[in-house]
């Protein structure tokens, strides 16, 4: 690709994110209108063992149970159902770590959508059989994330493919945001919903839904303290990027995404960054205290859960498992 044709993608962008509008409480709830003939509302459990251990009343909102076993597939088949008729013939493209992937590849299959997702040489190769299974052409580019999307965006001013970041979406966000939406539907009494933020799609997401549902409730977001931009840039009020070699694929960016930036330095209450090993160990009390499987970046909550249990105390918790995408290899490891 010419650098004078990169350039001008990467300027189109950031006009485009510049003038892109947050969704709205409204737009969640026509969201969760598109997307309910595909996708049921997931469980909201709680367990004895988890209370005992967090210290409080702790409830699990489980998008390990979604058809590619993560949340992101809400805001990928709202997204998909909205794509005009030139779009669907052009076809989409995006970068993803795995689950966001899934997601676009699950709705893409949905709709007759041709799909190609690019992922990091490396990648979860359980994400990357499902993304295959479910009919999407994979483009394996670079060592990270932020590798992958930048060829993803080559691609899109070469071949003219409808470009489907996995941030600057505001149909992704609204999508995503249903969870938050099912969670104070089911328990109106929660306190506190504590969300993984990668990209920040779905803390961003969450933010939307549940302060126009209930504005005194608090959310707080968990990133790995081994990939701390999002963190370091709401921190900051700015894009800011930082390095990227934690073990949760699902928190791990090297660049900040303005649009769930802004919303979060707008509405998130607070935002902590765990050491992989805590998130480690969160793995491991997860699957013991709910007997689910999960993936770091759906045991993250947990481990900032324990990270702030005084400030919780006597606080109704809600902890979204974004998934539980792990390979044996991880779960080997994590377990150890």
């Amino acid at each position: 690709m010419h650098s004078s044709a990169a350039g001008k993608l990467l300027e189109m962008s950031a006009t485009a994110v510049t003038s892109m509008t947050a969704p709205t409480f409204s737009d969640v709830l026509a969201a969760r209108d598109r997307i309910r003939p595909y996708l049921k509302p997931t469980a909201l459990y709680r367990y004895p063992a988890l209370d005992d251990l967090v210290g409080t009343e702790t409830w699990v909102k489980h998008e390990n149970h979604q058809p590619i076993c993560a949340f992101k597939v809400r805001g990928g088949v709202n997204l998909m159902a909205q794509l005009s008729e030139d779009e669907k013939r052009r076809g989409v493209i995006t970068a993803s770590t795995g689950n966001h992937g899934q997601s676009i590849a699950y709705a893409a299959r949905l709709f007759g959508v041709r799909a190609i997702i690019c992922v990091p040489e490396g990648a979860n190769p359980v994400k990357l059989k499902s993304i295959r299974g479910l009919g999407a052409e994979i483009v394996m580019q670079g060592k990270d994330f932020d590798d992958a999307r930048e060829h993803a965006e080559q691609l899109t001013a070469e071949h003219g493919y409808r470009y489907i970041h996995s941030g600057n979406e505001p149909h992704l966000i609204a999508g995503v945001a249903t969870e938050a939406l099912e969670i104070l539907e089911e328990q109106p009494d929660i306190d506190v919903i504590i969300v993984p933020i990668g990209g920040g799609s779905g803390a961003s997401g969450t933010c939307i839904a549940a302060k126009a549902m209930k504005p005194d409730i608090r959310v707080i977001g968990v990133q790995s303290a081994e990939a701390p931009a999002a963190f370091r840039s709401w921190k900051a009020r700015q894009l800011v990027a930082d390095s990227n070699s934690t073990i949760a694929e699902g928190l791990a960016t090297r660049t900040a995404f303005e649009l769930p930036q802004r919303i979060l330095w707008e509405m998130l209450d607070d935002f902590i960054l765990i050491p992989d090993a805590e998130i480690k160990t969160a793995v491991r009390l997860m699957i013991e205290t709910t007997r689910n499987l999960c993936e770091p970046a759906g045991a993250s909550p947990l481990a900032a859960a324990l990270h702030l249990k005084d400030d919780l105390r006597g606080k109704r918790v809600a902890l979204i498992l974004s998934g539980s995408n792990i390979t044996p290899a991880q779960l080997k490891d994590l377990m150890a």
